[in-house]
């Protein structure tokens, strides 16, 4: 699979479990109605649909993923929950992110 392709999943795949996640964050923690908490509910069924497109081993693709989360959950905390990330917040995802991408792309014989 080409990066291009493979980081797509990891977005697609991260959009879909921060987005079910904070739906049922908002059901339990904002008095939300309960189709708040189905809708995430499916949403991270979804999640975990994508992740498996990936054509790495569970191993290495989870492991890449957590590294992606971090990004992505800070982004999302940005732009929809208005924190805005520190210094030690960006190098951290930083260090996580140029981690994660030799676990999953540098070349192996």
């Amino acid at each position: 699979m080409n990066i291009v392709k493979s980081l797509g999943l990891f977005v697609l795949a991260g959009l879909c479990e921060i987005g079910g996640g904070y739906l049922v964050w908002l059901w339990l923690k904002s008095d939300k109605p309960l189709w708040y908490a189905i809708l995430g509910g499916l949403i991270l069924v979804l999640y975990g649909v994508v992740a498996t497109l990936q054509t790495s081993n569970f191993g290495r693709v989870y492991a890449t993923y957590g590294g992606i989360f971090i990004v992505m959950a800070l982004l999302w905390a940005w732009k929809v929950d208005g924190f805005k990330p520190d210094k030690w917040d960006l190098i951290g995802a930083g260090i996580a992110l140029i981690g994660v991408c030799m676990i999953m792309y540098m070349p192996r014989k």
